[in-house]
């Protein structure tokens, strides 16, 4: 699975994806060119369009096409910048995404995920949480160990976080570390967790990917 958002994740479902809007179909907007996709998020007065990629594209135009901002899609909308003191401490207790002024598009048309109990609106979705449960749950189903990449800490704080998932190995570069560091390391550096519970066929994904509100290293 690309760490990028799929351009072709409405593929192979047909029609309507999204509940309650009979005129949308995003499986017609998904074929559409970058061109005509472009052209229709103008009309609809889209923000942004000329820089988002594909995907970015086809979400938007189908939420503005259902008469729906991204919130839509499960989605928060977008929040003031936070502070940069506390790094978005807290936002782990129910689950909600952190932001900051250069948060990427990927997070903004990702469905927030609070607690183990919510579904994704659709196979292959893109995810998002800072819950502690979410990804633990995520990750124990999969059979994956919290770790961190080897000759990437410095002084007594864990380099970059990663999971050992079975049959991979990491290439001898991940060296475990309990839940309780991880999540420290993961709050201290007040990181988003992006995932995907399946790909579009509906088989399980591994996919994730920590993400940073101002792109520091995760």
């Amino acid at each position: 699975m690309s760490r990028r958002d799929d351009p072709a994740r409405y593929k192979d479902i047909p029609g309507n994806q999204t509940a309650n809007t009979p005129g949308v179909n995003e499986s017609d907007i998904a074929k559409l060119k970058m061109d005509q996709l472009r052209e229709r998020a103008k009309e609809l007065g889209v923000p942004g369009g000329s820089r988002m990629r594909k995907q970015q594209l086809v979400d938007a135009v189908s939420d503005a096409s259902a008469g729906r901002g991204p919130a839509g899609r499960g989605v928060a909308a977008p929040e003031a910048p936070a502070k940069k003191s506390g790094k978005g401490k807290g936002a782990e207790k129910g689950g909600g995404v952190r932001r900051g002024p250069e948060s990427s598009r990927s997070l903004q048309y990702s469905q927030e995920i609070r607690s183990p109990g919510q579904e994704p609106d659709r196979p292959g979705r893109s995810l998002v949480t800072t819950s502690h449960e979410v990804i633990k749950q995520w990750a124990e189903e999969r059979g994956a160990t919290p770790a961190t990449v080897e000759g990437t800490s410095h002084d007594d704080h864990l380099g970059v976080l990663r999971f050992d998932f079975p049959g991979y190995g990491g290439g001898g570069r991940l060296r475990h570390v309990s839940w309780d560091e991880w999540f420290h390391t993961f709050d201290e550096r007040g990181l988003n967790f992006i995932y995907q519970e399946t790909k579009t066929d509906g088989t399980q994904s591994n996919f994730f990917r920590l993400e940073h509100p101002r792109r520091e290293d995760a």
